[in-house]
């Protein structure tokens, strides 16, 4: 299990549990943390669980595969640094601490 923090726009933190093997995008979803849309269920067929990752987090997670890279090419506002679609982030023992931002809003 890790503790994820996710950070509203309007800076509201949401610190929750969210068990392994689950993505980041379906911790939001069963915690009912506003800003995280998830229209496509987790088949990166949209961009609708845009975040901005903390910097101390963005090496530390695995390298962005070119599907979801095409797709946060539809975010708003990328950021092609910390940009990420958190449908695409397993969730383990190693993401315990990741920190999130959700951008003003997901297109």
């Amino acid at each position: 299990m890790a503790k994820i923090t996710y950070i509203e726009h309007n800076g509201t933190e949401h610190v929750v549990d969210v068990p392994n093997g689950l993505t980041v995008m379906e911790g939001a979803r069963d915690n009912n943390i506003p800003g995280i849309e998830a229209d496509c269920g987790g088949a990166c067929a949209c961009s609708t669980c845009h975040v901005y990752v903390h910097p101390d987090w963005v090496a530390k997670l695995p390298e962005i595969d070119p599907m979801e890279e095409d797709m946060l090419e539809f975010a708003y506002q990328p950021d092609p640094s910390r940009s990420r679609l958190t449908c695409q982030l397993k969730v383990s023992d190693a993401l315990d601490g990741l920190v999130v931002q959700m951008p003003e809003k997901q297109i």
